[in-house]
């Protein structure tokens, strides 16, 4: 059995263990409040601007713009959001493990594929086991702006018009609530359905409808990933406020169970210092 100096040692450990737990997870839960409304107050944006591009595609049925339209696909696209850091329970592993088993279940060789990483974890992982990483970036902020992702965002979409892949799907996590994240799929180029996803509308515009679609286009398929990264992020301090809470309440349990050792082991040497004392008495008389 431990000794009491030992027990009081890990009790101690335990409790700053818990204090640090704690203060990462209020830390957390203000991180989430704002990501939460930073997501929410993108989504207009988003509807409308997919809207417009959807109302100028259908409507103009002699334009064509490589962005809508589907081609032979030799070469897969892979844009994967994690987070720089752990500490935020299964959110980088179940984003990554679904790529990776749809990378090994679709491609023969690395030639097939290339991975845009967002976010360190994913970016290591994928480097570990010798993949396909083509471009990535790491540091972002925890609410990031459009800024901070332009350039990723372009280059994605400039390689797709290039043709360093036929196809992009993005993958991340979405926030459904503070205690649940779902991992998500979202294919983002070609925009091949964009007119079967929302009501069509009648505008007018200047100059030609070819024009307007040059500049709309990329536009939105970049919000596409911006607004999966707000969602992502919302996402991660959901996972970490959640994971540090059951940090924190694993080690309040474990400083219950320290303390009542801590209190049976005192116990007990006092009783059998009573017990050496009246025995030592008794053998003076």
């Amino acid at each position: 059995m431990a000794s009491l100096r030992e027990i009081e040692t890990r009790i101690n450990s335990t409790k700053k263990t818990s204090q640090i737990t704690k203060a990462m997870q209020m830390v957390a839960a203000a991180k989430l409040n704002r990501a939460e409304t930073n997501a929410k107050s993108f989504v207009p944006y988003m509807e409308k601007i997919h809207e417009v591009a959807a109302s100028i595609a259908a409507g103009s049925t002699d334009v064509q713009h490589p962005m809508l339209v589907s081609r032979p696909i030799k070469r897969t696209g892979y844009l994967v959001i994690t987070g720089d850091r752990g500490l935020c329970g299964p959110y980088n592993a179940n984003v990554l493990r679904m790529v990776y088993n749809k990378i090994r279940e679709s491609h023969q060789s690395n030639d097939e594929y290339a991975i845009i990483a967002i976010g360190k974890m994913g970016r290591n992982f994928f480097i570990k086991r010798n993949m396909n990483v083509v471009l990535e970036i790491n540091g972002l902020p925890d609410q990031p702006s459009f800024t901070d992702i332009k350039e990723i965002t372009s280059k994605a979409v400039s390689m797709f018009s290039d043709g360093t892949f036929d196809q992009l799907y993005m993958y991340y996590n979405h926030f459904v609530s503070a205690m649940t994240q779902e991992v998500t799929e979202k294919k983002v180029l070609p925009l091949s359905n964009i007119e079967s996803t929302t009501k069509l509308m009648s505008y007018e515009y200047e100059p030609s409808a070819q024009e307007i679609l040059e500049v709309l286009l990329p536009q939105y398929a970049e919000s596409l990933i911006y607004g999966a990264l707000l969602d992502a992020k919302a996402s991660e301090h959901a996972a970490t406020m959640t994971a540090m809470k059951s940090a924190t309440d694993n080690a309040n349990d474990l400083i219950d169970g320290l303390t009542l050792s801590f209190n049976r082991a005192r116990q007990a040497m006092i009783t059998q210092e009573i017990t050496e004392i009246i025995g030592g008495v008794a053998a003076l008389e």
